[in-house]
């Protein structure tokens, strides 16, 4: 793997916008607080011209998308890349990604989720490159920042670190309307606002395994986008894992909104593609749309399509779109354990320069 260079005090960090924009004041208003914030910590931000744009969905056309990130990847005083948001269209831009001009140039970290798993996913596998998979650049606007967004930061910088799963996590809600339209609500009386845990938070292991310690080199990301690589040209999966076999795969998976059938066909496919081929163990986040058709939990979809994988199964990981998340280095080498509902996740850096 291509590890990027660590950043420092100083460094430009640099937003983009390559799937949706931030057209809306009131998270505009949180954009600028978040680039405050990151000033005030000693980094130098960019933003590029897209980013507090919106039509349809996409902050401007795919080719101008993707211009606008390899403005950021090109730039030598940029460090790390955080995305502005989400979205639905991010893959139109990898036709006009030069992906060999990039793998020429000094790899950046790059941090988000959701839609940015196409990317991240891409840059991982094709090129090797890590990323970190966090939260976009709204949440810096947080006060105080709370831990995870601090150990994405600790992350780039090069430094090694140690992750407690969480105690408690934001609510899943059913209704996707209502949930954006009280998020709104709540941005708007409070721009600084963190996150609402209200709820108990226990991962758990739906293997027969107690206890659980394994290491290996992290892989995956939104199921809800990774899914789009299967079977096309951007498809190296089968590639990487073999390559990084004697360092295991763990795949981490999360998705935005699924079905119990969606998600029983996906794992299905992914099994006898190959996908699941070296794996040391399988990881999944909590689900913050999840629909239980034919009366079929999200442990039984996952049970019924991989259980016979003979390796640890966790869901309700602290991962993906009901936050809190864990900084996960996807690409890189992590150790995860678990035992009682609690884990620890570490990053080593030793383990990942070498």
């Amino acid at each position: 793997m291509k590890y990027p260079q660590n950043l420092c005090i100083g460094d430009t960090i640099g937003i983009t916008a390559p799937s949706g924009g931030i057209n809306k004041e009131i998270k505009q208003k949180r954009l600028d607080e978040a680039i405050k914030q990151l000033k005030e910590m000693g980094y130098n931000v960019i933003e590029t011209e897209s980013v507090r744009k919106n039509y349809k969905g996409r902050s401007s056309d795919a080719k101008q998308r993707a211009k606008e990130l390899m403005e950021l990847l090109e730039n030598k005083d940029v460090k790390l890349i955080i995305f502005a948001t989400g979205g639905d269209y991010l893959m139109e831009i990898l036709e006009y990604m030069d992906l060999k001009k990039i793998d020429q140039l000094e790899p950046k970290w790059m941090q988000g989720y959701s839609d940015i798993s196409t990317l991240e996913f891409l840059f991982n596998t094709v090129l090797e490159i890590p990323s970190i998979q966090c939260d976009t650049i709204k949440s810096y606007a947080m006060k105080p920042l709370y831990r995870n967004l601090k150990d994405a930061l600790k992350i780039a910088s090069g430094k090694d670190v140690i992750q407690e799963s969480f105690d408690r996590c934001e609510k899943v809600n059913l209704n996707m309307e209502e949930e954006f339209a009280n998020q709104e609500e709540k941005e708007k009386e409070n721009i600084n606002m963190g996150y609402e845990l209200t709820e108990k938070n226990n991962w758990k292991c739906i293997t027969k395994n107690k206890k659980v310690e394994i290491q290996g080199r992290m892989l995956g990301g939104n199921l809800d986008v990774i899914k789009m690589f299967f079977a096309t040209k951007y498809d190296n999966i089968k590639n990487f894992i073999e390559k990084y076999k004697d360092d295991g795969i763990i795949w981490h998976l999360e998705c935005f909104e699924t079905s119990s059938p969606e998600l029983t066909r996906t794992l299905w496919q992914m099994k006898n593609s190959g996908y699941f081929n070296n794996i040391k163990g399988i990881i999944f986040g909590r689900p913050l749309f999840f629909r239980t058709d034919y009366g079929t939990t999200f442990e039984q979809a996952v049970i019924e399509a991989i259980g016979d994988l003979n390796v640890p199964i966790i869901v309700n990981a602290d991962i993906g779109h009901v936050a809190p998340q864990m900084a996960i280095v996807n690409g890189g080498i992590m150790n995860i354990k678990y035992e009682n509902g609690k884990a620890q996740v570490e990053y080593n850096t030793k383990l990942n320069r070498n």
